[in-house]
């Protein structure tokens, strides 16, 4: 009977369900809440960890997966990213592909519609570093100030609705020195 109840539990314990009850960066750990038991600190399953490598742990109250080898908790590794009715999938049709952070920022992909968008929350900043160079095919709307320290190269045509202004001489208002009536050329701009 003693062997039949440890086979039961072994059996019991290969594969389990439950949620993350806490989370420990270093070494990457996290224990595991199963029906009454809490796991001891277990290893967690990511994409890549090679040369390649993702780094994204899970948070409390994920719902997981726990695998035990030979029924043995203390071997458990656990597998993230079930949805549950505590937290519920962050989509609900076939085509997309999004990621929402905690802090709200949300970068998805719509292969329906053929649109890549990242959304970050009010305050977030972003940073790109090509030191290769960028290649942007298309027309390009922007919205805010824009600073840019370099030279710039344009082919085409440069529409302003406003004004320009190099070195303090506007392109609409600027004045000029020396100025003749008839066939001669007048100075240079004034500076406003």
């Amino acid at each position: 009977m003693n062997e039949f109840a440890a086979l039961s539990r072994m059996l019991e314990n290969l594969i389990r369900f439950g949620v993350i009850a806490a989370v420990q960066m270093e070494p990457p750990r996290v224990q595991v809440k199963t029906g009454a038991l809490t796991t001891a600190w277990l290893p967690w399953l990511t994409l890549r960890a090679g040369a390649d490598r993702e780094w994204d742990p899970p948070t409390v109250d994920e719902q997981v997966i726990l695998f035990s080898p030979s029924g043995q908790l203390a071997n458990g590794v656990v597998i993230t990213g079930l949805p549950s009715d505590h937290i519920p999938a962050n989509g609900n049709r076939p085509g997309l592909h999004r990621r929402t952070y905690a802090d709200g920022a949300v970068i998805e992909y719509d292969s329906v519609a053929h649109h890549l968008n990242a959304t970050l929350p009010d305050g977030g900043t972003t940073n790109l570093v090509s030191k290769g160079g960028i290649n942007i095919i298309g027309p390009i709307n922007h919205q805010g100030d824009y600073n840019q320290t370099g030279n710039q190269t344009i082919t085409g045509k440069v529409s302003v609705s406003i004004d320009v202004v190099a070195a303090g001489v506007s392109l609409v208002r600027h004045l000029h020195t020396s100025v003749k009536s008839g066939g001669d050329q007048s100075g240079g701009p004034v500076p406003a």
